[in-house]
């Protein structure tokens, strides 16, 4: 199958075949990620491994950070020296091996096994991350207007993975103190792992027939003319896009620095300070007991995404046919601001909090869909700006620069983390990022005319 046959063989609602079949490949590969996060700070502070909640966080942000940094170099050398169908291929094998090396803790030192297996997803995350949304991108033509939409139904596969993913993986993988004793860690890392390799089988098996020759190449053996008279010098319009991008990467490190606590401080108050339930089931049921295990919380971000991002992109369009759609800017300054608004609502539940009262579980629900609220402000807005602000040939450095705000973000993030282990208060810990946040998100909104000005009439 050619190319051009790849973008003409669609379903019925007009996309592609291969963006379904991507869909369910990106899936289980989130479905591995978030279910290995869910569980990575509480295994890290657990016996096994017995680190302190300080040095499980600042792990964990340098982990997570370097997910984001590992991208651009697993980029680049997809695009160089082995296409990006062979760097999916890669990655993923890679990542499943981490999850197993994960699991392996008893059979080889409980550290070890850590720090190996992380290493490999994150090298694993950047021979795949960037290269599958590629693929995502190259069946549809430059100027097709199916391509945002189709980008929004692969976004729901990422979100529907993490989703699944912690309920399965916490509930084989998370020990605590009413656990079954065949409940283990190395479960809940071995069904991560388990779910990569069929998310890889899937993807050898259909990607010939879906995809043709889509990314089988790497792009420096493939120019085209277009490419080639894209080496100009910068005009002064471009220059100020620039600063456009910057600013937003900017804003981004601020966002994600606060929004990633959900893996770390957010997940070790869920266990230490949030009233956890059990459900009793009748006895036609089988007597079942239920109960909430804390690294569920990390399922309610991707759920709230999966019923949400529809409705907030009829929002966009429908504000956008009455001329009233916010710009990018205003975007960014909501997206920030609501995500420190979801801190200050947990700052007024920790109010409630005693060292023999804990709190009730919906104070953290409902962090989760205002920072989801905020996420759809900012995440997916940001993609596209890069997109349609940076100069062409500059296009893949300046993607690089926004998933390098991921990374600052992520590293920060890790460290800030570290000051819900050492202050008296969760009122004040979760204080400092709504202070910060919504007082910059206000400051953002102050200066979007003069970023607009940058953007030159993009919206």
């Amino acid at each position: 199958m050619t190319d051009s046959e790849v973008k003409h063989n669609v379903t019925k609602s007009g996309h592609p075949k291969g963006l379904y079949m991507l869909f369910m490949v990106e899936m289980w590969e989130r479905f591995n990620y978030y279910g290995m996060r869910a569980l990575l700070v509480y295994f890290m502070t657990s016996a096994v491994i017995g680190f302190s909640d300080p040095d499980a966080f600042k792990i964990y942000g340098w982990f997570t950070a370097l997910v984001y940094l590992t991208p651009v170099i697993g980029g680049w050398i997809a695009d160089n020296y082995i296409g990006k169908r062979h760097s999916i291929t890669i990655g993923a094998i890679l990542m499943a091996v981490g999850q197993f090396t994960l699991a392996s803790y008893g059979f080889i030192p409980a550290r070890m096994a850590l720090f190996i297996g992380l290493a490999l997803i994150i090298i694993g995350n950047g021979f795949f991350k960037p290269n599958i949304s590629s693929i995502v991108g190259e069946m549809y033509e430059p100027n097709d207007p199916r391509r945002d939409a189709g980008f929004t139904i692969f976004y729901m596969g990422i979100n529907v993975g993490a989703f699944i993913a912690p309920f399965i993986t916490g509930y084989v993988g998370q020990v605590t103190k009413t656990s079954p004793a065949w409940v283990q860690w190395r479960w809940g890392f071995m069904a991560a792992g388990v779910g990569m390799i069929i998310g890889l089988i899937w993807y050898l098996v259909e990607q010939k027939r879906f995809l043709g020759d889509i990314g089988l190449y790497p792009v420096s053996k493939h120019k085209t003319p277009e490419a080639l008279a894209e080496d100009k010098p910068l005009t002064p319009e471009d220059k100020d896009k620039i600063k456009a991008v910057l600013t937003f990467s900017f804003i981004a490190v601020f966002f994600f620095a606060f929004f990633e606590q959900a893996g770390s401080s957010l997940s070790k108050f869920a266990e230490t300070s949030v009233f956890l339930p059990t459900f009793h089931f009748p006895a036609w049921l089988g007597n079942f007991a239920l109960e909430i295990k804390a690294s569920w919380f990390q399922s309610i971000n991707p759920i709230a995404v999966v019923i949400l991002a529809p409705l907030f992109a009829k929002m966009w369009i429908k504000l956008g046919t009455k001329g009233k759609e916010p710009s990018i800017p205003l975007k960014f300054a909501m997206g920030v601001f609501l995500t420190g608004f979801g801190f200050l609502v947990l700052a007024i539940g920790s109010m409630f909090l005693t060292p023999e009262h804990q709190i009730n579980m919906m104070w953290l629900v409902a962090l989760y869909i205002i920072h989801t609220c905020g996420e759809l402000c900012l995440s997916p807005v940001g993609l596209s700006m890069v997109t349609k602000l940076a100069p062409a040939k500059l296009m893949s450095m300046f993607m690089g620069v926004w998933l390098a705000s991921s990374f600052l973000g992520n590293l920060i993030g890790g460290y800030f983390a570290v000051l819900s282990a050492k202050l008296n208060s969760m009122v004040t810990f979760f204080s400092i990022p709504a202070g910060i946040l919504m007082v910059f998100g206000l400051l953002v909104w102050a200066f979007s005319g003069k970023i607009k000005q940058w953007m030159h009439g993009v919206n």
